[in-house]
């Protein structure tokens, strides 16, 4: 069939996709259970140093990561993601940077 051509048109994309690369690489902050906070203590830490985070959701992922043993409290940009890690770092967390 060479020289015939295709009845369809190629596909025009509709959206665009991002890599990230012009707000950073995307990460996650991780936190772990360590058996030395109370709920009060990881729910104010949550919520003095994660964006956004409410005082409930603080809860959800202070009970995920009592029973689970981790939870990702965080996912955005790299640069972010870091500085709220050294943050609840500074409060006594075990956390990782993915």
């Amino acid at each position: 069939m060479a020289g015939t051509k295709t009845p369809f048109a190629p596909p025009i994309p509709t959206e665009r996709t991002s890599t990230g690369t012009d707000i950073g690489l995307d990460a996650r902050v991780i936190v772990f259970n360590c058996e030395c906070h109370t709920y009060q203590q990881v729910v104010a830490l949550f919520c003095q140093c994660i964006p956004g985070m409410t005082s409930s959701k603080a809860f959800e992922l202070a009970w995920k990561i009592d029973h689970d043993g981790e939870a990702i409290v965080f996912a955005g940009a790299l640069a972010q993601a870091e500085e709220i890690a050294a943050k609840l770092a500074r409060g006594g967390l075990r956390v990782a940077v993915q």
